[in-house]
């Protein structure tokens, strides 16, 4: 195996170990949180009825800026897609990523606009 497979596998053991604690539904949804190099998606999801709420990604972005950035108004705009549902209360997953970085700076975000962890 090369080193991206090890790391790819590392994090899917990760978030399969998260995923056992946490699960989403329609008054506290799961804000998932999945980055690729170029972007990071975030979606709400209702485990128990297996629907997407919400989504929002850096794709959706048109100004650019520094991939942090991103991630930060990629939070306020998915805070602000559950807000007008009257979501308030989320549990995060962070999908087996690390909360540093980008991630991070997508649940300040999110906090920023409104939401509650």
């Amino acid at each position: 195996m090369n080193k991206n497979q090890i790391k790819t596998e590392k994090r899917a053991r990760r978030h399969k170990k998260i995923r056992a604690k946490i699960s989403g539904t329609k008054d506290m949804p799961r804000f998932s949180v999945f980055k690729s190099n170029k972007f990071i998606y975030a979606q709400l999801i209702d485990d128990t009825a297996g629907k997407t709420l919400a989504s929002f990604s850096s794709f959706q972005l048109k100004g650019k800026g520094k991939k942090t950035e991103q991630s930060k108004e990629v939070g306020k705009g998915l805070a602000k897609l559950a807000l007008e549902q009257k979501i308030k209360k989320v549990v995060f997953d962070r999908g087996g990523f690390f909360y540093t970085g980008r991630v991070k700076a997508l649940a300040d975000g999110a906090r920023e606009g409104g939401l509650i962890f």
